[in-house]
């Protein structure tokens, strides 16, 4: 009999824990699938740019697994509903006694994986499913009293104790005796999932291209701390796409970290500290979710903020989405987003929170619009972030801690760099005048520059905001 692999969020060949297993219990062979679920996708707000770039890294992970004489075919189903079905028949129709994949942690997937199992069952097929999207699984670590940590800080410390044991790489499959299924066309696009041209070249495919940033990567980690926070320069990684999609493993970042710093993380090792940290969150806000799955489900983790008195303004709202709100760093915060795909995490943090708070709009359309247009949108990161910027979430900022969104642009971008490339029409403003509202307002009016007039009075929005919070 052979293995089937389904391949979802796992577009990779090294590394993979389902294909690995699969691969050292076939006895005929290991059979891959991936499933394209148009209207699913939908339903998840997922990004027309993060579906380009799943298709694109399908195909060269197809190209990857023929080289190991693994095919790979392509399973069409509108939504989840159907899967069952389908796998079960895909299964028998290329005799595969058993269903390899790994565990996706939301909602709607748990409630796909456990309808595909329950099939898989009572058609005689195994299911083996592995804990590969994380480093530390969500249910591994828990508090004194067997609950899940909804503070960051003490789940870290056990985090940290056990680590070491979990960064585990795996090598890719050995290439296995050829076998007579052919491989599927990958499709290059889904109707409804229209993305910008040149998304390819911004965020090439493959895991070719992940390795090749993590190297670049870590030449430059001991500054991470301090380049990660502005965003004229790359000092990021630029991977969060590729972690997103699977293209590379959580584990493979940890080890190049741990490598780079000499095998073990301590203080003197900033850099690396810091990088493996957000590696940590991300683990993090995937225990929160499993903890809580009403995150996944639209509803703050503090329950209480439900009754935030949130403003419904079409007008204000656009302005944010488009990049006009008349401060610079948020327009050009948003202004990224749009035109690639990304955005600079300090400024998910300051487009968040001028959204948020400044403006008192729900969360919830900042959050969805995020996931609309990301390349690495990621349903318990991107929540996370946006419940910690809302003062609804788990280690929230407080609610009176409001970002000056001059202050910020000052500190962060202080030449104005960043925001005269996002915002060519402010070129000609001086550095200075970006930070400052009374000074902008005055440059734009000398320079006869066409940049709209504030959405809102910073001072007023603050007042409005600590008005709503304190109502509770």
């Amino acid at each position: 009999m052979k293995n089937l692999v389904w391949f979802r969020r796992d577009l990779r060949a090294q590394d993979n824990r389902a294909l690995f297993e699969a691969a050292q219990t076939a006895q005929d062979g290991v059979v891959a699938v991936y499933a394209v679920t148009p209207q699913q996708w939908m339903q998840h707000d997922d990004a027309a740019c993060k579906v380009q770039f799943w298709l694109a890294n399908v195909q060269s992970l197809s190209q990857s697994l023929a080289k190991l004489n693994i095919p790979l075919l392509i399973l069409k189903s509108d939504t989840f509903a159907e899967l069952p079905k389908k796998l079960v028949a895909l299964a028998k129709k290329h005799q595969c006694g058993s269903l390899f994949f790994n565990r996706e942690y939301e909602v709607n997937e748990v409630l796909r994986d456990d309808q595909v199992a329950r099939a898989c069952d009572t058609a005689g097929i195994s299911v083996q499913r592995f804990h590969d999207r994380v480093i530390i699984p969500p249910r591994e670590i828990s508090t004194k009293e067997g609950r899940f940590y909804g503070v960051f800080t003490p789940y870290r410390k056990v985090w940290d104790t056990k680590l070491m044991e979990h960064v585990i790489v795996l090598p890719a499959p050995k290439k296995q005796k050829s076998i007579d299924v052919p491989a599927s066309t990958v499709p290059t696009s889904v109707k409804g999932f229209k993305s910008p041209k040149d998304i390819d070249a911004l965020w090439p495919a493959g895991e070719k291209e992940a390795q090749r940033r993590l190297i670049a990567f870590a030449d430059h980690i001991a500054e991470y701390s301090t380049g990660r926070d502005l965003p004229a320069i790359d000092g990021t990684s630029r991977l969060s796409g590729y972690l997103a999609a699977g293209v590379i493993s959580p584990r493979q970042c940890a080890a190049m970290a741990l490598e780079a710093s000499g095998g073990t993380i301590n203080e003197q090792d900033e850099g690396a500290r810091v990088w493996v940290s957000e590696l940590a969150w991300r683990d993090f806000y995937t225990h929160v979710m499993v903890g809580s799955p009403r995150v996944s489900m639209h509803r703050p983790f503090k329950s209480k903020t439900e009754a935030i008195n949130w403003r419904d303004d079409q007008g204000d709202l656009e302005a944010w989405q488009q990049g006009r709100t008349g401060y610079p760093i948020v327009d050009a915060g948003m202004r990224q987003l749009n035109q690639t795909g990304w955005m600079h995490n300090r400024l998910r943090m300051v487009t968040a929170m001028f959204l948020t708070k400044h403006l008192l709009i729900d969360w919830r359309l900042g959050e969805r619009y995020f996931m609309e247009n990301l390349i690495d949108g990621d349903l318990a990161a991107n929540n996370g972030g946006w419940q910690w910027s809302a003062s609804t979430g788990t280690d929230s900022v407080p609610y009176f801690r409001i970002f000056n969104p001059f202050s910020q642009s000052k500190r962060f971008d202080t030449e104005g760099e960043f925001i005269k490339k996002m915002c060519p029409e402010l070129k000609e403003v001086p550095a200075k005048a970006l930070h400052d509202g009374a000074k902008l307002t005055k440059a734009i009016a000398d320079l006869e520059v066409e940049y709209p007039p504030y959405v809102v009075d910073y001072k007023e929005g603050r007042e409005r905001a600590l008005a709503a919070f304190k109502a509770l």
